[in-house]
């Protein structure tokens, strides 16, 4: 796995997805690399407000 990727804000990316992992690496996280061609990149957490 390449260098760890940080959020927008510098910080360490949190998990997003558990169930069903999601991401590049299927790490629940937006960790991705060069061999990454769809850029596995967000993930966001929605409600139905945000929906509506």
């Amino acid at each position: 796995m390449s260098k760890k990727q940080k959020n927008v804000l510098g910080g360490d990316l949190e998990l997003c997805s558990s169930n069903p992992l999601t991401g590049w690496y299927r790490d629940g996280c937006c960790n991705t690399d060069d061999n990454d061609n769809g850029l596995h990149t967000v993930c966001a957490k929605v409600n139905s407000g945000f929906l509506e």
